[in-house]
């Protein structure tokens, strides 16, 4: 009989056992449609049910002669079944039992990052919150630029994460389709109304046009918006990884109480967990490109696809559950030092007030090609003599021709850099 499954963790949808499993479930389902067109007898239908049992260790004896799993696995249930059997895969061909079960597992896989998803939104949600007024120093370039909040940048990776989320439904839609439609897709053995059965029981959409086989664009839909994914989580690891810098250090990963960081230096911290998301990022965009490879197949369909799928898919859903979880672990402990943050955002003297010099110069009746050179000169002065923007403003003259003292006071406001935070948090819910 069908054996329903609670939705198991990652790795375990994509056992041997399950696949098998949902194998199984596509024959007897296919052989109840059959049953309600009166093409198998209920008699029968009711010892397959009762006697459908598969070995996986059966399976790979088999296969071993047949050098075909699906046949394999048929000679298998048959053994376990008898004289009933001669009624399973009845108008089907492999595609149409491989390719619906694989919606299956998919549709479960999305389910766990979906959830995977939703966990890490939240925590984003939580850190962009209670660091929502804690001023840092924004960074361009890799150069100092001008301040903003730690809050305002975990607020713009929650804004992804949502993104991500909505790209994840939409591929998981993609990808929930069955297709039991014979050997090139023209029902040639079977009807519509049994792919229809078959799909509405297991919750997939028939396939709209199908060859032999589910056209590949929804898998590499799947499997690109997986990468984008990981290529997001990496992103967030690349911004943690540089502010644990030594020279920046403005926070630093979760270290356990007997980690340690390096064979040679007893002192090392390293973002280990930060480097791991990146490289396993790379290995799962790696795999989006060869689904992209897939697209093209030999007229109705050839089989170069598959070898490929049964690496990339299961693999690429592993792995992004796996850096799903240290994203969320790594954000969730994050060490922040607020102090730190203070003393990068006073490491160039007030030149990062520059741009707000250069408006109020503006302001008061100086064109642009004017004030530029004017506010850079003055800039590049205090950068290499180490001297306080601020004071090398008040003693230039063409500077206090126009601005007051107190007018380029003003300018080193840092309430003014920032007034806009709480709009920016209202956009998002």
């Amino acid at each position: 009989m069908i054996k329903r499954y609670t939705l198991p963790g990652m790795a375990k949808i994509w056992e041997d056992e399950n696949r098998y499993q949902k194998w199984l479930d596509v024959e007897i389902l296919a052989c109840e449609a059959w049953t309600k067109s009166g093409k198998i007898p209920k008699s029968a239908l009711s010892v397959i049910k009762k006697k459908a049992k598969f070995s996986k260790k059966r399976i790979e004896e088999i296969e071993q002669k047949t050098n075909h799993d699906l046949l394999a696995f048929l000679e298998n249930i048959s053994e376990t079944i008898g004289p009933a059997a001669k009624y399973l895969h009845y108008g089907l061909t492999s595609s149409d039992v491989v390719d619906t079960a694989l919606a299956v597992l998919m549709k479960e896989a999305s389910e766990i990052l979906l959830e995977d998803l939703e966990k890490l939104a939240g925590i984003l949600k939580e850190k962009a919150l209670f660091y929502k007024h804690t001023v840092m120093i924004g960074r361009s370039h890799g150069m100092h630029a001008e301040p903003t909040t730690l809050g305002l940048k975990f607020l713009g990776f929650f804004a992804e994460a949502g993104r991500n989320i909505k790209r994840m439904k939409i591929a998981q839609e993609i990808v929930s389709v069955g297709k039991l439609s014979g050997p090139v897709g023209t029902y040639s053995n079977l009807e519509p109304k049994i792919e229809n059965y078959v799909c509405k029981k297991l919750d997939l959409k028939p396939e709209d046009v199908s060859t032999q086989i589910v056209p590949r664009d929804r898998h590499s839909q799947f499997l690109t918006t997986l990468a984008i994914i990981a290529s997001s989580l990496e992103r967030l690891a690349t911004e943690i990884r540089h502010l644990q810098r030594t020279e920046i250090g403005e926070v630093e990963e979760p270290f356990g109480k007997h980690q340690q960081g390096s064979s040679a230096m007893p002192h090392k911290h390293n973002p280990i967990i930060c480097e791991r998301i990146c490289g396993l990022a790379r290995v799962i965009r790696g795999n989006a490109f060869a689904s992209l490879e897939n697209i093209s197949l030999w007229h109705e369909r050839d089989i170069s696809h598959s070898s490929a799928e049964r690496v990339i898919i299961p693999d690429s859903c592993i792995l992004l559950d796996y850096i799903l979880h240290k994203t969320i672990a790594v954000v969730d402990g994050l060490t922040v030092y607020p102090e730190k943050m203070q003393e990068n955002l006073n490491l160039s003297r007030g030149l990062i007030f520059s741009q707000r010099v250069l408006l109020k110069l503006m302001e008061k009746g100086m064109s642009r090609p004017a004030a530029y050179p004017l506010v850079q000169k003055v800039a590049l002065q205090a950068n290499e003599e180490k001297k306080n923007f601020q004071e090398l403003l008040l003693k230039n003259k063409g500077i206090t021709k126009y601005l007051s003292a107190k007018e380029i006071s003003a300018c080193f406001n840092l309430n003014y850099y920032l007034r806009n935070v709480n709009k920016i948090f209202k956009r998002l819910k």
